[in-house]
């Protein structure tokens, strides 16, 4: 199994948690975030980093892409039409915003899908439809090693 497939599988034992700003624990609640950084400690180990206390507009006020930043400290930056189970795609919920929302891709093509925690839903697959494709701001992998 690839580590692409293999975070997949990961993220989709967390399909059913509810939705909890700033959790991340299976079964028990979780956001976008908390998601990704479960699948990460199932994965990979270890967190890399804390992730320091955020509100829901997330870095809106500021204008600062710190999902973004995160991201490239951790992971490896891919082209958006590269796609691949397992990378993680972070969103701009609208024009001019700053990317606040992430999933992971679960299928590519014609049946894209991805695997996410939102607000009202909880975990979910979804499908990666046109208005979820057209708010990518980038897609990465995760790192080469895994343990």
């Amino acid at each position: 199994m690839s580590g692409g497939e293999r975070a997949v599988a990961v993220a989709r034992r967390w399909i059913g948690t509810p939705y909890l700003h700033q959790a991340s624990v299976r079964g028990a609640g979780c956001d976008c975030l908390g998601l990704l950084r479960g699948v990460w400690r199932e994965v990979m180990g270890a967190e890399p980093e804390a992730a320091p206390a955020y509100s829901r507009d997330w870095s809106e006020p500021q204008g600062e892409e710190r999902l973004w930043q995160a991201a490239r400290r951790h992971l490896r930056a891919k082209s958006r039409t590269a796609e691949a189970p397992g990378d993680v795609l972070l969103f701009r919920m609208r024009e001019g915003a700053v990317a606040k929302h992430l999933g992971l891709q679960a299928r590519t093509g014609a049946a894209a899908s991805f695997i996410h925690s939102y607000s009202g839903h909880g975990v979910i697959e979804s499908p990666l439809s046109g208005p979820w494709a057209r708010r990518i701001a980038a897609r990465f992998a995760f790192p080469e090693e895994t343990t």
